[in-house]
């Protein structure tokens, strides 16, 4: 057998074995299943009624699935494994908790339909914590105006792939949790000005507001790549642990691995852009009802 069919045999071994490596780690399927539970019971009580269908449509529950599936998929999956041998396979499972779960779930609207789920007077309790003017809708608005969540999300997304951090992060289970709930934490502050759900904290819908958001996703996306350009264009590794792992392919060193994961990083960023064409467009729509309103003839 030649060097390059052995590598791509072991490989395969590699996959088959860890294919069926997931770790059903209590704590997330626990959290998980309490979310998944209190969504979907609020969001069937708003279906069934005709008057409230309206704000159940079907494909907010889909988003709410498909969030909470990909997290599942970032932490539980043999993706889980792979990180502690592949960059790569670390930046697919960052992506999962930054740039898909988030957003997703997020417009699913999980709190209002959440809420729905509850008896009546936890759900007016809860619900005027964050309605009504005190610390914790200050504090909210505070981590979802656009310069904050901005900073938040860059700055924990630069200080987690400095070298120390990321080799303490992969040495100690606990701190790794830690990181991944920054940036999943950081990732939904960062994404709520965007999605604006509901409970909003800022007027996001007049034409300055589009063209300010449509520059926070701009730097966003700078940001996102340049980290991904230092990772992947860089001759040297940067995270030690990864050039001591075994390889998973004999040709693909650690080098080519950190560059293909500085490409995962990058790719991300498109994430971004597309959230800056729904902007544009619905920018677009909302000055051409504008237009049409002035242009209506009065009779």
């Amino acid at each position: 057998m030649t060097p390059a069919g052995a590598a791509a045999s072991g490989l395969g071994e590699l996959l088959v074995r860890v294919g069926w490596t997931w770790d059903w780690r209590p704590t997330v399927l626990l959290s998980i299943g309490a979310l998944a539970a209190l969504y979907l019971r609020g969001w069937w009580l708003l279906y069934r009624t005709p008057r409230t269908r309206s704000a159940a449509p079907g494909w907010r529950l889909a988003a709410y699935v498909v969030g909470l599936g990909s997290v599942v998929l970032a932490l539980c999956s043999p993706l889980e494994l792979l990180a502690e041998l592949s960059f790569t396979a670390h930046m697919v499972q960052h992506q999962l908790l930054l740039m898909v779960a988030p957003p997703l779930l997020l417009l699913a609207g999980p709190f209002p339909l959440s809420l729905w789920a509850l008896p009546p007077w936890l759900r007016h309790r809860l619900g005027a914590l964050v309605t009504r003017p005190g610390p914790v809708r200050r504090a909210l608005r505070t981590l979802t105006w656009m310069p904050v969540s901005g900073m938040l999300y860059t700055v924990t997304l630069w200080g987690w792939h400095h070298p120390w951090a990321y080799e303490a992060a992969l040495r100690y289970p606990a701190l790794h949790d830690v990181e991944h709930l920054t940036f999943f934490g950081t990732a939904l502050f960062f994404w709520w000005p965007i999605v604006n759900p509901a409970p909003r904290f800022h007027r996001l819908g007049s034409g300055l507001m589009y063209g300010a958001r449509i520059g926070y996703l701009i730097l966003a996306t700078a940001q996102n790549t340049l980290l991904g350009a230092v990772l992947g264009l860089s001759e040297r590794v940067f995270y030690p642990s990864y050039a001591a792992a075994p390889r998973l392919l004999a040709e693909w060193g650690p080098v080519d691995d950190q560059a293909f994961g500085g490409g995962v990083m990058w790719s991300g960023s498109h994430m971004f852009l597309a959230a800056v064409l729904i902007l544009l467009h619905r920018a677009m729509d909302a000055e051409g009802r504008k237009a049409g309103a002035r242009a209506r003839p009065i009779v």
